[in-house]
């Protein structure tokens, strides 16, 4: 239902708890893909959703940096400071970026329990073998070819999470079905 003030519309339905839910893991291992399914799901429930694609920030809000352990740092704390101010303001921020330094991924998550925001963490857990052979953006075959180097999880580290929030094995589930896990992690926190 939608109420009218002045000039201005005010949906009842909207939600306004907000949350980021960061997804970590390999290139290819279908963070991007699980997070577009999962919001779809949050803006039929009346959400309002903001989706931070790594490649996307990269080019606009992390333009010039490379890929050196400080720059990937930094980049991970851009998106995170951009996260925590959406979800503050009752967004529910999904993160499809690899954030392959868990001490990164452990800053973010303070900053936002200093401000008393919710984080999800999800490890994607694909194995590098199955990443390869879904190769989304032909990163594994130009470091095959000698054209890459620095490519996360093969010859540059990647830090899995000792403890998520939640972990999803996607190479033995649809997309679908990992995007229900998150869901239903969210709706037993109360944060969907």
């Amino acid at each position: 239902m939608t109420t009218t003030i002045g000039t201005t519309e005010i949906q009842e339905n909207h939600v306004t708890t907000g949350a980021t839910v960061w997804l970590t893991g390999l290139p290819s291992a279908g963070k991007t893909t699980i997070a577009h399914e999962l919001a779809g799901r949050l803006r039929e429930q009346g959400h309002r959703v903001e989706l931070l694609d790594g490649d996307e920030i990269r080019e606009f809000l992390s333009a010039g940096l490379g890929f050196s352990r400080e720059d990937r740092h930094t980049n991970v704390q851009r998106i995170g400071f951009v996260a925590e101010l959406l979800a503050r303001n009752g967004v529910t921020v999904l993160v499809p970026v690899i954030a392959p330094y868990a001490d990164s991924r452990d800053a973010v998550r303070k900053r936002h329990e200093a401000a008393g925001t919710a984080y999800v963490e999800v490890h994607v857990a694909t194995p590098v073998e199955v990443c390869s052979v879904r190769d989304v953006k032909g990163l594994y075959a130009k470091q095959a070819a000698g054209e890459l180097t620095g490519l996360t999880g093969v010859d540059d580290p990647y830090e899995e999470p000792v403890s998520p929030d939640l972990r999803i094995e996607s190479q033995d589930q649809t997309v679908q079905e990992s995007a229900a896990a998150v869901h239903a992690l969210l709706t037993e926190r109360g944060l969907a």
